[in-house]
């Protein structure tokens, strides 16, 4: 019921008006059934965006940090992901991952949409990196067609080392299908889950016009702390 108020009544609403979404490509996504909408990760604001101009409710995973927050805005963040019916995942345990794929598996037996985004996380400049296999193994288990989905200017609402939020319209873009089922008995085939994603990330990097870079935006970011 959380997901429907922010969605029409409390959020959607001053969000359209506001930040004016600009959407192609929306005849793609199936009208009923399964499917997994697979998207480039740019802004913090990607899972706020995408889901807003989708009738039918999109379930994600996210980063258990954004469950744990402190403070004022630490609450606000962890009632809007738990309202958003998304799961969280602790990113640097193996089990609590396939918890999270397990999960999202429900959602697409269910007949409901999961999201995902293959990278595995933010992209630390605006590239799109080389995606992970979760995507793969959730489409190969489950037989559900892959929606290609890119953000294309979400991360020029606050770009780094800008400090306050730019009010400019938010453009999206779905393409076309990818339909895996041909291969639902490779899964588990390390060869083949990496050839689905490697599809899936061309077929992003065609619909987003930006740069592809071949190796985890993970490692990239961790080169930077270093």
């Amino acid at each position: 019921m959380l997901y429907w108020l922010l969605k029409y009544v409390i959020l959607g609403p001053w969000l359209r008006l506001i930040f004016r979404p600009q959407v192609e490509g929306l005849q793609h996504l199936p009208a009923t059934g399964p499917a997994i909408i697979a998207s480039n990760h740019i802004s913090f604001f990607d899972p706020v965006f995408m889901p807003l101009m989708v009738r039918r409710k999109v379930t994600f995973v996210a980063k258990a940090e954004y469950f744990t927050g402190s403070g004022v805005v630490g609450w606000l963040i962890r009632i809007f992901f738990l309202g958003t019916g998304t799961i969280p995942v602790d990113r640097a345990g193996g089990r609590a991952a396939r918890a999270a794929l397990e999960a999202q598996l429900r959602v697409l037996c269910r007949g409901d949409l999961a999201g995902i985004y293959p990278e595995g996380t933010r992209s630390p400049d605006g590239r799109l990196y080389r995606g992970k296999t979760g995507v793969a193994r959730l489409a190969l288990r489950s037989g559900a067609p892959v929606v290609p989905v890119v953000m294309l200017d979400a991360d020029q609402l606050r770009p780094p080392g800008v400090r306050l939020m730019r009010i400019r319209p938010v453009r999206i873009r779905f393409g076309a299908p990818l339909d895996f089922s041909h291969r639902a008995g490779a899964a588990g085939d390390r060869r083949v889950e990496r050839a689905v994603t490697d599809e899936i990330m061309r077929r992003l990097r065609e619909l987003s016009g930006r740069e592809y870079v071949d190796v985890y935006a993970s490692s990239v970011k961790a080169t930077r702390v270093g």
